[in-house]
């Protein structure tokens, strides 16, 4: 009785310079799934908003409360972010269905007007009476906290001149 070998396939090549292709591989797939930044729509807005958000994104700060900046993807004058997207401005935003309603909320911080939709992710702020409508999302963490609104509104109040 002849005893049959179980099938083996040869891999072409030699592996010991495959292995290192390999492990680089890995290590890439292994890193961008944690690593990869926050990824939001950018606006575009007329050029002569464009230009006001370029100006804005000029005047944005570093931290916005006590995060560090962190901006999403696409890198953009019109995107910026705090805190792995905890905080996500985008600037030249079109004008939001809600602004029609006149019961829908609002909220000033230092000045400047904002309309407030709730979700299930966390509030979404638009400024009202404004050359463009800015829009800043944050986490639920800042359901009931406009304090990264104020830290926004200088910035906002500077770049973007009132509609009225």
């Amino acid at each position: 009785m002849s005893r049959r070998r179980p099938f083996r396939r040869r891999l072409s090549g030699r592996p010991l310079v495959r292995l290192p292709a390999v492990v680089l591989l890995a290590a890439v797939a292994g890193c961008s799934s944690a690593d990869a930044s926050v990824t939001v729509a950018v606006p575009a807005p007329p050029a002569d908003e464009a230009a006001l958000c370029r100006a804005l994104h000029k005047e944005l700060p570093k931290t916005v409360a006590d995060l560090g900046r962190a901006d999403p993807e696409p890198s953009s004058e019109l995107t910026a972010g705090w805190g792995d997207a905890a905080i996500v401005l985008r600037c030249g935003v079109p004008r939001p269905e809600g602004m029609s309603d006149a019961q829908s909320d609002a909220v000033e911080a230092n000045g400047v007007n904002w309309m407030l939709e709730e979700g299930d992710s966390g509030p979404r702020f638009t400024t009202t009476y404004r050359k463009t409508y800015v829009e800043v999302t944050m986490d639920k963490r800042f359901t009931h906290d406009s304090t990264p609104l104020a830290e926004l509104a200088a910035p906002v109040k500077k770049t973007i001149p009132s509609s009225l």
